[in-house]
């Protein structure tokens, strides 16, 4: 992994940041830029409106992986300091479920990523051209739709995480579901939590152990809005 993270920052990531995607890419689908344009969807149908998903989800830890270098471009590629994650309120409201079972089993969630904008899944395709782990900006993401979620557990006593297959954002067969080739414990926590992401609602990712996302995604817009505007109207979901 160590060689493979040298291999990408020696081809030149911080370069490839200032880099669009193709005109005739771009025009192919539809990104929602605009916060007025997005708050026109909201009052026409509230199920799109996104969730702040602290505001919802008991005992939720959050760490943002994408606004730190402590990721596997070694780049910063959301605001610094960022904490506010979102999901759509459907898979938001279904996230509070589980964390509400796992709570019963003093187990909490820990998530690494939930909506990320377009412009940065652009980024990310320009470094790894592999369906299997970086989302094809020519048909956008669950993440840019905010219906998916990068996650892992956590004790809920001392704050540790669980063992897992591997860290995050790691690129190998050790990270998909149905590898056995590890210790009992890895693969118990990994069942645990594929089992009660599904009971919920969400579907696995084959290749990537944390990674989880809602069914219908044809239903919910590509966004591209920054965080810094984001972060203005989100408010926790009405009961």
């Amino acid at each position: 992994m160590v060689t493979l993270l040298n291999t990408w920052k020696r081809i030149g990531f911080i370069a490839l940041l200032s880099i669009g995607l193709p005109q005739a890419q771009a025009q192919s689908l539809k990104v929602t830029r605009s916060l007025q344009e997005f708050k026109i969807s909201v009052d026409a149908d509230s199920s799109l409106n996104m969730v702040e998903l602290t505001s919802l989800v008991p005992r939720l830890k959050v760490d943002l992986r994408y606004a730190t270098n402590m990721n596997f471009t070694g780049v910063r590629l959301y605001p610094k300091g960022q904490q506010q994650t979102y999901l759509r309120k459907d898979p938001a409201t279904a996230l509070s479920r589980v964390a509400i079972e796992l709570e019963k089993k003093g187990i909490g969630l820990w998530v690494w990523d939930a909506y990320r904008p377009y412009a940065v899944t652009v980024k990310f395709w320009k470094l790894i051209h592999d369906e299997r782990y970086v989302a094809n900006p020519s048909k956008g993401s669950g993440h840019n739709r905010g219906i998916a979620v990068d996650l892992t557990l956590y004790d809920l006593k001392n704050g540790s995480l669980l063992d897992m297959p591997t860290a995050f954002d790691d690129f190998s067969e050790n990270a998909h579901h149905g590898n056995n080739n590890l210790s009992e414990k890895k693969i118990f926590n990994r069942e645990l939590l594929r089992e009660v992401m599904e009971r919920n609602g969400f579907i696995k990712f084959q290749t990537e152990w944390w990674h989880y996302y809602w069914p219908n995604g044809d239903r919910y817009d590509v966004l591209d809005i920054p965080f810094k505007e984001l972060n203005k109207p989100m408010r926790a979901i009405e009961q």
